[in-house]
């Protein structure tokens, strides 16, 4: 065995050591009820709200220690804002991953898993116990500036990311908290929006995803900001009883997101247990309340129990704070955040296979736009600094050596002596704004400037929602997105534009030509701000934003509507050719619980090695109510070498052609006839196989 394998060994039975606690909720439940007996009522008043920023309140007499809570999905955000800087002692660095988004363009739940165990190592190396990520609320619209910490827009892709990073994320003690949970789909105005959503989208839609991380065991979940029709998440019963714990079945620590809630009495009885960051003014206090007869020492104490419960299940209160060890698992954080870029990024475009660029070919490549020294990242609570960040004009010139050049503001005679142009551009997005959906005015004629006076353009866009690229899309020979790709996704950019890595990242959005084309088009009050969040956002007036497409997000309402977008949900290149044949089901009707199997073909008949991800969707042929043309139920992304073959196997049970009944309340499925599709994007459907459900 050699060094490398032997210390990766050692280092997995090491975390193994401190991997989450093997407690049921009942044990949990049992021995926090018998250490809250022996809280006074003033101390858990105390412990029902944040402290410091950041921590849950400790009562160290009673052997309770703080407990450290830290953004964010895409890494650890080091702290340095903390009012007692001094209660926990940070990290000196941290990896900054590429960001969620790009993670779900993988379309690879085992390196969500990776990825996510690699940012719980490092939060147990920096005293971290919970990690307030993954964040999973769907991409609705272009514009939410937060859509970059998020995994995209089908409900399916959503849940299968989130359950692994759950997963890898717990495996090394730390919990993760689901957030933000529900309806915070835009950041217009967060804290004065109210979401007005249909029973069934927030079931077939919103919650999927909030469910495949309750069933691998997410230990926390935060609350949103926003209403979800017509109350605050953070102090709503139905969302947080009903949805939440009844529905979902979620039995751990529910928490507010930062200054969201706004009537302390609602908030105790509304199954929150605590609210943060505990700092908010509320013009009264728990024990205010108690004595005014308002609450009782059972409404505190049913607020309290599940933070105890989830402190002891995982351990918290006995294990040490710190795991030092884990920081030589860095390296290998590198090589995970590597490979995530690697297979993150899309190839939207190819024109002419100008790429991949052999750097053995003598050719003059000029390198401008905004992220050519830039490292681009997502901003707020999600920004993660990095180190070893490596810039895209060093990474390319590593390869190509002096042959790539850098100018900043290109004349027309600069530009026509080099044989390519690579144009980095992109934008800053970050939390409590919304974005433009095109690049800022300046930028987007530059980026026409360019596109219009050569014709070997490769763009490269960095950002963490779609933008329109309408006006220059057909002119650029090659297009790459490359979202936020942290702190080596320029060097795993480069690999892909030389030919080293071949691209096999696919959209996990869709991409419309213009934004007007988008149900959400319009939700913005008239002559509002994208840049403006009041700081007393409860005292004015709560925006409705209707959820006028239902069920028909993303590639869902463009199919149905029968839009064509610039680019489909599932998109995505490669420098290699793969074929789909011998489509085969294992039955022609199914009944009562009997699965249906699904098998296809996927060859390489290319020259390259490379991935593929097989999509599979669903429609129901003659519903009894409006459904999407496709729904995504299952995908696989298979790596094969030139002139391989694999069969890749699908198996499906009734409650994958299920929708929800506003009437029952609950998942129904219509006999009769459905198809399924087989493709490589959603509009890339090459086989459809027919069946159907009995009674």
């Amino acid at each position: 065995m050699n060094k490398l394998a032997l210390t990766a060994l050692l280092l997995f039975n090491l975390v193994g050591l401190y991997a989450q606690r093997e407690m049921n909720v009942k044990e949990a439940y049992e021995e926090a009820n018998k250490l809250l007996q022996t809280l006074t009522f003033e101390e858990k008043a105390s412990m029902v709200r944040g402290y410091n920023s950041f921590f849950l309140k400790g009562i160290e007499r009673k052997g309770i220690p703080p407990i450290y809570l830290s953004d964010a999905t895409q890494g650890v955000n080091i702290r340095t804002n903390l009012p007692d800087p001094n209660m926990v002692k940070q990290l000196e660095k941290s990896t900054a991953f590429p960001a969620p988004i790009l993670l779900a363009s993988t379309f690879s739940p085992e390196l969500s898993y990776q990825y996510a165990k690699a940012v719980g190592e490092e939060c147990r190396a920096g005293g971290i116990e919970i990690l307030l990520g993954p964040g999973l609320n769907i991409y609705r619209q272009s514009q939410c500036s937060r859509n970059f910490e998020y995994f995209g827009e089908d409900p399916y892709l959503v849940a299968r990311m989130v359950e692994e990073y759950v997963k890898g994320m717990q495996s090394t003690g730390t919990a993760a908290c689901l957030k933000h949970f529900l309806g915070n789909n835009t950041e217009f105005y967060r804290k004065r929006s109210n979401s007005i959503i249909s029973e069934r989208a927030i079931n077939e839609i919103y919650l999927p995803g909030f469910k495949a991380g309750v069933d691998a065991g997410a230990m926390c979940v935060m609350t949103s900001y926003n209403q979800l029709n017509g109350d605050w998440v953070g102090q709503n019963p139905y969302a947080i009883k009903e949805l939440l714990r009844k529905q979902l079945g979620f039995s751990w620590l529910v928490m507010s997101d930062w200054n969201s809630v706004w009537d302390l009495e609602k908030v105790v009885k509304s199954g929150q247990n605590v609210e943060m960051p505990g700092s908010y003014d509320f013009g009264t206090s728990i024990v205010e309340l108690f004595n005014q007869g308002k609450i009782t020492e059972k409404d505190l104490d049913n607020m309290l129990l599940p933070t105890l419960a989830t402190c002891i299940a995982m351990n918290f209160y006995k294990r040490p704070k710190y795991e030092p060890s884990l920081l030589s698992t860095f390296p290998i954080h590198e090589k995970i955040a590597r490979r995530v870029a690697e297979e993150g990024i899309v190839l939207l475009e190819n024109r002419d296979n100008i790429l991949p660029l052999d750097p053995a070919v003598n050719r003059k490549i000029l390198l401008t736009g905004k992220f050519v020294s830039e490292i681009p990242r997502g901003y707020g609570a999600a920004e993660v600094i990095g180190y070893n960040n490596v810039r895209l004009v060093d990474a390319l010139q590593k390869e190509f050596g002096r042959t790539v050049y850098y100018i900043e503001h290109p004349t027309v005679a600069e530009l026509q002596e080099a044989d390519i142009v690579i144009l980095s551009m992109g934008t800053r997005d970050r939390e409590a704004v919304e974005r433009p959906f095109t690049l800022p005015d300046e930028e987007e004629g530059f980026m026409r400037y360019i596109t219009s006076n050569h014709k070997n353009v490769i763009a490269v866009i960095n950002s963490g929602s779609a933008i329109n690229m309408s006006a220059w899309n057909d002119k650029v020979a090659a297009l790459i997105y490359g979202w936020y790709g942290g702190q080596s996704g320029f060097e795993a950019l480069t690999d892909i534009i030389t030919g080293k890595v071949n691209p096999s990242g696919k959209l996990p959005i869709s991409i419309e030509k213009d934004f007007k084309d988008s149900p959400a088009w319009g939700y913005l009050p008239k002559g509002a701000s994208l840049y403006n969040e009041c700081k007393n956002e409860f005292m004015i007036k709560v925006y409705d934003i209707h959820y006028n497409e239902d069920i028909l997000v993303g590639y869902r309402w463009y199919d149905t509507q029968k839009i064509e977008p610039l680019y489909p949900f599932g998109h995505g290149l490669s420098y290699t050719t793969f074929s789909l044949t011998k489509p085969e089901l294992t039955v022609k009707k199914i009944t009562g619980s009997q699965p249906i199997k699904c098998t296809v073909v996927l060859t390489n008949i290319g020259k390259r090695k490379g991935s593929e991800v097989v999509q599979l969707y669903v429609r129901e042929d003659n519903p009894t109510l409006l459904r999407p043309v496709k729904e995504l139920k299952q995908f696989d992304k298979i790596a094969l070498s030139p002139g391989e073959k694999r069969i890749v196997e699908f198996e499906l049970t009734k409650q994958d052609f299920a929708f929800w009944d506003e009437q029952s309340h609950g998942w129904k499925v219509n006999p009769g006839r459905y198809t399924i599709m087989l493709g490589t994007s959603s509009k890339a459907i090459e086989h459809s196989l027919s069946f159907v459900i009995e009674k």
